[in-house]
């Protein structure tokens, strides 16, 4: 490779340097600054700066002020350059010296080229190199204590920030990681980000109402994340993370009644003709008018605020209207999706809702899910959000009582409307020939199973 003279290494931008000096393998030369740098190659090329030093070419001779030169036309041709060398000598010592404090005193990582000196300067900026990586050596140090000063900051401060505790409901994404919903349903800039890990450790679900303490976003990140998880559903997380799978549970026929103590004749006749369990599997049927609606939100005021139950209501395909009126009743849908959305946004609503409940009955807890309505969902959606509701031996239950045109097949109790009673305003509006419930006597007993087989017969006989 040709050897490149000082001059003209000076003249070249700085990339090229560093492409000369990658050719050449000096080490470390980004680090290094310009003029550094084309010591290092000139010394790669097997240049001795020490000599040249002593001996300045005539690009740096040529480029003498010109007063200087003025000065020296009188002199002898043999004397100048010693007498030029006498003059520059405490110049250059004491830009050598300005130029280490000045690098001292330079930011970590600081890798700025230096702007080109003047030709008459480049002995001074030789005989500084050495200062200069004194200094750049300082500032490193110096940038380094303050980064672990930052980051022994930012651990003082971690305590404080996982003093402010985080409450919402779990929305878990596709790629297993999930927000905190502060303000559900919808997104909101207040949302805390929780780890696929996390997730995962504690078998979250979305519906999930959790709690814990957060921190404040870093550098790179939109949101604050949550620290760890303290409660799920108003359980400690650690007895929740320890709990069995729904599906994995053994499942026993309803045993305990579900009192409705309601004045409703209708209600009143559900209660102790059709009787209702926890873990049933139910469904309200009859035509258009039946009343279906209005059965199912009687039901769930005469279930408001129990002790012991878990209730959540979810709408899914029913008219606007309709939406209005559980909220002017004072009860509040954990979903709600007119029938003008998609039987695909239908099901995924409804699956939303339903996982709460499934994972609530597996910690120990009675749940209810009121559904309206089954009508409008993908058969296979149907299917699986009534066979979610069952008796866990070793756990607790899930009810389902939805609302539907026709019985969907395995049901444990079907409540069968008389459209004809409902349109005419007489009551109950029950039909007991096409109403009944499997085992009745775990729920009523022996006398009352009875008493519900004599009303069947008397109800056939007067058709």
């Amino acid at each position: 490779m040709t050897v490149l003279a000082r001059s003209e290494l000076k003249a070249s931008p700085l990339a090229d340097l560093h492409a000369i000096a990658d050719q050449l393998g000096v080490e470390g030369f980004r680090r290094l600054r310009k003029a550094d740098l084309i010591d290092a190659i000139l010394v790669s090329q097997g240049v001795d700066i020490s000599q040249e030093a002593q001996e300045p070419d005539a690009a740096e001779a040529d480029a003498e002020p010109a007063a200087a030169d003025a000065e020296d036309l009188d002199g002898d041709a043999e004397e100048r350059p010693a007498r030029t060398r006498r003059r520059r000598a405490p110049r250059l010592r004491r830009g050598a010296a300005a130029r280490a404090d000045g690098d001292a005193e330079g930011e970590e990582g600081e890798r700025e080229p230096e702007p080109q000196q003047d030709a008459a300067e480049a002995p001074a900026a030789r005989n500084g190199a050495a200062g200069r990586a004194r200094g750049s050596a300082r500032g490193s140090a110096r940038g380094a204590a303050s980064a672990r000063g930052a980051r022994a900051e930012r651990a003082e401060e971690a305590p404080e920030e996982a003093e402010r505790i985080a409450e919402g409901v779990v929305e878990v994404l596709g790629n297993g990681s999930a927000f905190l919903r502060v303000q559900p349903p919808g997104p909101s800039d207040e949302d805390v980000y929780i780890s696929a890990a996390q997730v995962r450790r504690c078998e979250l679900v979305s519906g999930d109402r959790v709690t814990g303490p957060v921190r404040t976003p870093r550098r790179s990140e939109r949101y604050p994340s949550l620290v760890r998880i303290d409660t799920i559903n108003g359980s400690s997380a650690d007895a929740v993370a320890g709990a069995a799978r729904f599906e994995d549970l053994p499942a026993v026929w309803p045993s305990e009644r579900l009192a409705l103590d309601a004045a409703d004749k209708t209600l009143e006749a559900i209660e102790w003709l059709t009787p209702l369990g926890r873990g049933s599997r139910a469904v309200i049927v009859g035509t258009h008018f039946a009343g279906k609606s209005r059965t199912l939100r009687s039901i769930a005021r005469a279930l408001s605020g129990r002790d012991g139950l878990e209730l959540s209501i979810v709408l899914v395909g029913v008219r606007p209207e309709e939406i209005a009126d559980w909220h002017d009743d004072g009860l509040e849908p954990a979903a709600a999706v007119s029938l003008a959305a998609t039987a695909d946004s239908q099901a995924q609503a409804l699956e939303r809702a339903l996982e709460p409940a499934r994972r609530a009955a597996a910690r120990g807890a009675d749940a209810v899910l009121l559904l309206d309505t089954l009508d409008g969902l993908p058969p296979q959606a149907a299917r699986k959000a009534l066979a979610a509701a069952r008796n866990l031996r070793e756990a607790g239950s899930l009810t389902v009582i939805a609302t539907a045109a026709r019985p969907l097949g395995g049901e444990t109790t079907v409540i069968a409307l008389d459209a004809s009673l409902t349109s005419s305003g007489r009551e109950p509006i029950l039909d007991l020939t096409q109403s009944g419930s499997l085992r009745p006597e775990l729920l009523v007993g022996d006398d009352g199973a009875e008493a519900i087989t004599k009303a069947r017969a008397a109800a056939f006989e007067a058709v």
